[in-house]
């Protein structure tokens, strides 16, 4: 795929030069931010909801399965979206439905009832997929094709600051008595909490529609450029396939292992309260955070294929410590697993989508698709806990990472030729 690096041309076809995209590529990678944020409460939330409504542990998991249920239902709508109506729409408008959704929460919390906040995360999850859906197209076409993963990875690295952000409010505001009575009890604290974000994510919509993003390797109607190499339709597409199903199966493990997160290690840390194991998670982000900047710097020297693998098989180890459910040193290897998790979703996303030419929007749209695969091991992971323990729930995420190094290995060369693998 030919994308315009040295130029992006203005409506009236001048060109401009690339660093002209540093301003688009920074709104997009604040996008990130946001996400990251509202999904760093969300684990904590499937907490607090499990000791404030008394709900069971696979009860707990229709938040997450809300959540990725609306990237899985909405990724392909978002897409058309995108390619209908550009970057800037769709960025704006996930914004615009982002803010709907984190306001349902103030009715949601005042009924005092699991099913409405179930609702509201399925609004504000069907918001960040399609803002999710731009911005990861933007970031990945916004320059040097191949840089797109370094370009990915940094982009995620702001992600993972929110999701650090996102536990230490929770844990701060949901699990302390004292700041939930200063707010003004449970319920109010909620509200005030998504009230900001509603505020918080207006604001930054209004400050994306008047910025200037341009539609970078696009025709002014959403189309390929002249000069895309042509690409086989995406079905026959080996490592596009298989990219897919590795990244559905990457996001269940993800979202399994956050979800649980905190019953883990209050489980195999004797005396360690749900607030700590908050506070513990944002310990995780910050893994996940240094992850990514070091995965960065380690694509400037390793191809990302060799890193997939690496991480991918360290994980399984590292998720069978979990399993085993030695005190304290299972919660110690379940932190490490987010150090290493944190170049997986954008090295697949890059690898997936290398060499489609013209196919490009569409199969990103189809990999946001697969963010919908968190539905897959919360509900099972839950259950399992509920009955065996939340150690041995975490074999499942084991699974899933062996296929993520299988897809480094061999996955993501399917189909390409020796030089393009």
């Amino acid at each position: 795929m030919v994308i315009e690096t040295d130029a992006a041309h203005t409506p009236g076809g001048l060109a401009k030069p690339a660093g002209s995209l540093k301003g688009p590529l920074a709104f997009a990678i604040a996008c990130f931010l946001i996400w990251g944020l509202a999904y760093g409460l969300l684990d904590v939330l499937n907490k607090h909801f499990q000791e404030t409504l008394s709900i069971s542990q696979a009860d707990s998991a229709w938040l997450q399965i809300a959540y990725f249920g609306a990237y899985l239902l909405l990724s392909i709508p978002a897409g058309m979206l995108l390619h209908a109506r550009g970057y800037k729409f769709g960025i704006v408008s996930g914004l615009a439905v982002t803010a709907i959704g984190a306001l349902l929460f103030i009715p949601a919390a005042g009924a005092d009832a699991f099913l409405p906040f179930v609702g509201s995360m399925f609004v504000l999850a069907a918001g960040l997929c399609i803002l999710e859906t731009s911005a990861d197209t933007y970031v990945n076409v916004l320059g040097d094709p191949a840089k797109a993963s370094q370009r990915l990875n940094l982009a995620q690295s702001f992600n993972a600051l929110g999701v650090f952000f996102g536990p230490l409010i929770g844990g701060a505001v949901f699990f302390s008595p004292t700041t939930t009575e200063a707010l003004g009890g449970a319920t109010r604290s909620i509200q005030i909490v998504y009230g900001l974000i509603a505020v918080g994510v207006v604001l930054f919509a209004l400050a994306v529609w008047r910025a200037r993003l341009p539609e970078t390797g696009l025709s002014d109607h959403g189309n390929a450029v002249e000069g895309d190499a042509p690409a086989l339709p995406l079905s026959k597409q080996p490592h596009f396939i298989a990219g897919v199903i590795t990244q559905a199966l990457y996001i269940g493990a993800q979202v399994g292992i956050g979800a649980y997160f905190i019953n883990l290690v209050t489980h195999n840390w004797q005396g360690l309260t749900s607030q700590q194991g908050a506070f513990m998670l944002s310990l995780a982000a910050i893994g996940y955070l240094v992850g990514r900047f070091f995965a960065t710097a380690l694509l400037l020297k390793i191809r990302p294929r060799v890193l997939l693998t690496t991480y991918g098989v360290i994980n399984v180890v590292l998720t069978l410590i979990v399993a085993a459910g030695i005190d304290k040193v299972s919660p110690i290897a379940l932190l490490a697993v987010f150090f290493f998790m944190s170049t997986m979703f954008a090295t697949i996303f890059a690898l997936g989508t290398t060499g489609l030419g013209a196919g490009t929007k569409k199969a990103s749209s189809l990999m946001v698709m697969a963010i919908g695969g968190g539905v897959l091991l919360p509900w099972p992971m839950g259950k399992i806990a509920d009955l065996y323990g939340a150690n041995v729930a975490f074999l499942l995420p084991a699974v899933c990472f062996a296929v993520v190094a299988w897809y480094g290995w061999k996955g993501a060369g399917l189909g390409l030729k020796k030089d393009a693998a």
